[in-house]
């Protein structure tokens, strides 16, 4: 299974820590990734303790020493920014197959989507998803979905199934005057819920600054590199994105939404079920179904 993030690592050594070593890590996590490309007696003074605590640090979360883990953290950002294309050209995606190969893809498919499922599942941290279930089954909150190249569709398929469920459902509109005044309108009864993978789509990390700044919530769907939106969100729930392809899997994803869903509706409970009977007889009575 891939590993985490390196700011996953700092979280992780967080509880073996001495107290001086935690400012450490939370300047780190604070200013991630930027800090930790910072020299030692930065780092060091910005966390007010001694260049010899910022080293035991780095040793503690596996590092030999400053340069190995600035190594580590570039390797990192390189995956994070990583295209289609770019993953294409370094691996032999482009070379031909012939049917003999049919099983063997198969298998790899097989492998990796139950892999990364799995793995996505176990690393979501239960207190996200319960903040996020509580958010979106609160009734007083207006829920704002919006995604991105592809994952406008996620915020769609997650969007439809909550408008089947619970009321002040609604998405980002596509024209600028439209979402203009949804965002000028933001206050603090208002859920956002976003979709950014890598590459990460600017307006995304706007939005959410936005509407934190206005009081409203951001529950943030991404990948283990995290978006920068991340910075400004209450819940962020992350998925791997291996796929026997250089496009990155949104299998996992879509298995968190599917969990989602699920906490929604037990939340709400027998208002759920009456909704759904009154959204099946408003279909029946206008011939849609």
């Amino acid at each position: 299974m891939a590993r985490g993030t390196l700011a996953d690592e700092i979280r992780l050594k967080l509880g073996d820590a001495s107290p001086a070593e935690r400012k450490v890590a939370r300047v780190l996590l604070a200013g991630y990734p930027a800090a930790g490309f910072e020299t030692m007696a930065v780092l060091a003074e910005r966390a007010a303790v001694s260049t010899p605590t910022v080293l035991r640090f780095i040793n503690r979360i596996g590092y030999r020493g400053f340069p190995d883990f600035q190594t580590a953290l570039r390797a990192e950002l390189d995956e994070r920014n990583a295209s289609p294309l770019s993953l294409y050209e370094a691996t032999d995606y482009g070379r031909s197959h012939d049917g003999t190969e049919d099983v063997s893809l198969l298998q790899r498919g097989s492998n990796l989507f139950s892999a990364a499922v799995a793995q996505t599942l176990a690393e979501l941290p239960p207190h996200d998803l319960e903040h996020a279930i509580a958010l979106l089954s609160d009734g007083k909150r207006r829920i704002t979905l919006a995604g991105g190249r592809f994952t406008n569709l996620f915020a769609q398929y997650l969007g439809l199934h909550l408008m089947q469920i619970r009321d002040d459902i609604r998405f980002l509109p596509d024209r600028d005057v439209e979402r203009t005044a949804q965002l000028a309108a933001v206050n603090r009864r208002d859920v956002f819920v976003l979709f950014d993978y890598r590459r990460y789509e600017p307006d995304k990390v706007s939005m959410a600054e936005l509407v934190q700044e206005q009081g409203g919530k951001i529950i943030l769907f991404t990948d283990v590199w995290l978006s920068p939106a991340a910075a400004h969100a209450q819940v962020v729930l992350p998925s791997q994105v291996a796929a026997p392809s250089p496009y990155d899997s949104l299998v996992p994803t879509l298995a968190i939404i599917e969990t989602v869903v699920a906490g929604v509706l037990t939340a709400l409970g027998e208002d759920a079920h009456q909704r759904m009977q009154h959204g099946e007889n408003t279909a029946r009575r206008m011939g849609l179904y």
